[in-house]
């Protein structure tokens, strides 16, 4: 028996009309097309599916069970049509993020708890990007935006600015660095450097100015968390390089001291990596407005 889904509306509208001609205006179809369906469905079926003589026209037992189907699946296919419309007209669809920079999250929180309120049918996860390749992910699809701050010429991938920062040299006010208006390369050499547990190549301190100077740090000390890092940072158990929108709060703060890298400073950007096709869905484009939003009022603070 082959049964579609105008046979199940069907079946629903004539039980809901109690009669051919007004299901046949509720499905905006003549009532002899209508007639013709139900002859072919029930040949199909091999039973009658209705009570002719009775009126009201009621469903036979059999008619009676494939209603109990139509109520089951009709309202599953409308979801899924409704979702199909909400995915064309960008309204809903999956925000999968994959975070090269460890420091972000404490920036990127405030502004996913924003875009959910403005997209509620926008699927969204995190994954640190640390323990794989973020880009590569992207590109298979495996993950639909990435936070880096080291853009890359692929094919297909659009690297859109986000926001400027700066790598900032924090250390105890009692560290006798603190006597310097700026931190150098050499500063370095006989120091604990505390950092994120992330590859060399992906912390600013190393990739901007220890590996360029070729100095390494007496010695290397890894935390999870920022809290932590501050919570050793102000022991005196050695030193560290944050972004500035992380330090915001530290530098008021009479246990800390934090300095500029070099006599000019560092700069760095960071980017927000999405396939080119993804690039003007709405949400999309939304949650790059409010990350750059909240970057601002960071850096005002």
């Amino acid at each position: 028996m082959h049964i579609e889904f105008r046979h199940l509306r069907t079946i629903k509208a004539i039980h809901e009309e109690g009669g051919l001609a007004r299901a046949a205006d509720q499905l905006h179809i003549t009532q002899s097309a209508l007639s013709h369906q139900v002859k072919g469905l029930e040949e199909q079926a091999g039973v009658e599916l209705f009570v002719r003589r009775s009126k009201p026209l009621k469903l036979s037992a059999a008619g009676l069970r494939l209603l109990r189907l139509a109520e089951q699946v009709l309202p599953q296919v409308e979801a899924m049509q409704a979702e199909f419309v909400s995915l064309r007209d960008g309204s809903s669809g999956r925000m999968h993020i994959a975070i090269e920079c460890h420091a972000c999250f404490e920036w990127l929180f405030p502004v996913l708890e924003g875009f959910r309120r403005t997209w509620p049918d926008v699927d969204v996860d995190i994954r640190p990007g640390l323990a794989f390749d973020a880009l590569p992910a992207l590109m298979k699809e495996e993950v639909d935006l990435v936070v880096s701050s080291d853009p890359e010429d692929l094919q297909g991938v659009e690297f859109i600015e986000l926001f400027d920062y700066a790598p900032v040299f924090v250390a105890a006010s009692t560290h006798p660095l603190a006597q310097k208006p700026f931190i150098e390369a050499e500063d370095f050499k006989g120091e604990t450097l505390i950092t994120y547990p992330v590859e060399r190549s992906r912390l600013d301190v190393f990739s901007q100015l220890l590996i360029p100077a070729r100095v390494e740090p007496a010695a290397l000390r890894q935390a999870e968390l920022t809290a932590v890092i501050l919570l050793l940072v102000a022991s005196n158990r050695g030193v560290s390089v944050l972004p500035d929108w992380v330090v915001r709060e530290v530098k008021y703060s009479s246990d800390y001291i934090t300095r500029p890298l070099t006599k000019k400073g560092l700069t760095r950007r960071l980017y927000a990596a999405v396939r080119a096709d993804d690039r003007d869905k709405p949400y999309m484009d939304k949650l790059i407005s409010l990350a750059r939003t909240e970057a601002r009022k960071l850096q005002n603070t």
